[in-house]
């Protein structure tokens, strides 16, 4: 028999987590011990963790077929979570599957079954109708963030996955939105709820306005970034429209950042995460699309550029900052003479004048076109770059593996060299290619 808590002990200790919150420890008790489980919790709490880790000890190693399936409103979180699970290293295989990339792609990994397959409702109705494998050991059901699924209309195409389901015998839903009704064809029968949003725990979060002279708060916000100096943090726009005209005059006057929407390309808006994560772009522009599910650090704070309309996306902004055991500040940038909706209350002003110590992006991100499919191991790659790239410990910075490519950060000013020395060497068996993103 396995030391189920040695191995969850070593789990928390790849993940360099100390100990599981109040939140965590219940939820996975309850999870155990329960057939059918709401899990309600704030944005940043660990929800993904806490139905991991009981997930994990429920599977079965000499089952070769999926064993839990994990539905997700968005590729973003899909992604995440699939990260999450891998970093556990429990030695299931994981996969994510999702529009916006080939299907082709979904084949080849999956034809290794995983014990675990997350993906958006359409992708895995796609597999589903296809039979590309075998639905009778599913018995575990994961609807993560469900509320953001019904709203996106995926109800139809859960309600056919669902109804796929034979064996099915635990269902567990999450949200950080309390009130939305389950759906029958969920077939939840009464489930123990745990609910974690009404803690009163003393909020981390200080919510900091900044009065824009008149209604173009572009120079304002860069006056607020200045301020900020260089920490990493996420500035909200309403539209995609926004985001060019913000993200035009960030370049203009030199602030690294990325873009982050619905209507870039699934590739570009990974990417863009990549870069933000690995410390290459100092800011994330985005719409309300990275206000939840998407996988990036603890942020020192957010910028509202554009005020949200409704009060869940107020909150699952500022939900990006604060969260656990952190403090972080939500900045309202709004023009002298605008009235703030209602949802925002008792905010302090803040003088921006004062400037923080500024200094330009350290990190650039390097792609390399091998991955692990190519049995390339992140360990390969630091070799690469320690011994060929004559790299020490201190220049080589986040790697980032994936099933077909890599992605890299090293200092800016060694990026050239790099490519010089690195281009169309080998990894492994495999010839790569070496280039700047």
């Amino acid at each position: 028999m396995r030391n189920i808590n040695k191995d969850q002990q070593d789990i928390l200790t790849k993940l360099n987590i100390h100990e599981l919150n109040p939140m965590q420890q219940e939820a996975i008790a309850v999870i155990e011990s329960t057939t059918n489980t709401i899990l309600l919790s704030p944005t940043g709490t660990g929800k993904t963790l806490a139905f991991s880790l009981p997930l994990l000890k429920s599977l079965d190693r000499d089952c070769q077929e999926v064993q839990a399936l994990i539905l997700v409103p968005t590729r973003e979180l899909a992604i995440q979570i699939e990260q999450v699970i891998r970093n556990m290293g429990a030695g299931f295989k994981v996969n994510a599957v999702y529009g916006g990339r080939p299907m082709s792609k979904d084949k080849i990994e999956i034809k290794h079954v995983p014990s675990i397959l997350i993906g958006t409702p359409g992708r895995i109705l796609d597999h589903f109708n296809s039979d590309r494998f075998s639905k009778d050991s599913i018995k575990t059901l994961i609807l993560d963030e469900f509320d953001k699924s019904l709203e996106q209309g995926f109800e139809d195409q859960m309600k056919s996955i669902i109804n796929q389901l034979p064996a099915l015998n635990k269902r567990i839903l999450t949200s950080a939105t309390q009130g939305v009704s389950v759906p029958e064809f969920v077939k939840l029968d009464k489930p123990t709820t745990i609910n974690y949003l009404n803690q009163k725990a003393a909020s981390k979060l200080a919510i900091k306005t900044v009065i824009s002279p008149d209604k173009n708060k572009l120079k304002t916000l860069l006056s607020l970034l200045e301020h900020v100096g260089n920490e990493p943090g996420i500035i909200f726009c309403n539209f995609r429209d926004s985001i060019s005209v913000v993200s035009e005059f960030l370049e203009r006057n030199e602030i690294s950042h990325t873009c982050f929407s619905g209507g870039m390309e699934q590739k570009d808006r990974e990417r863009a995460l990549i870069k933000f994560r690995n410390g290459s772009s100092q800011v994330l522009l985005a719409t309300d699309l990275a206000a939840r599910g998407i996988d990036i650090p603890e942020m020192k704070y957010i910028i509202h550029f554009e005020l949200p309309i409704h009060k869940e996306e107020f909150i699952h902004r500022n939900g990006r900052t604060a969260r656990v055991n952190a403090k972080g500040t939500a900045y309202v940038l709004k023009w002298k003479d605008q009235l703030l909706p209602e949802f925002i209350l008792d905010v302090k002003g803040i003088n921006i004048s004062k400037k923080a110590a500024y200094k330009p992006t350290y990190w650039q991100t390097l792609f390399i076109s091998g991955g692990r499919k190519d049995k390339i191991s992140k360990g390969d790659i630091a070799g690469l770059f320690f011994k060929q790239g004559k790299l020490n410990k201190h220049e080589l910075g986040t790697i980032e593996l994936k099933q077909d490519c890599a992605f890299v950060a090293v200092p800016v000013a060694l990026a050239d060299d790099l490519i010089l020395n690195l281009n169309n060497t080998r990894l492994k068996k495999k010839k790569v290619r070496v280039t700047i993103i």
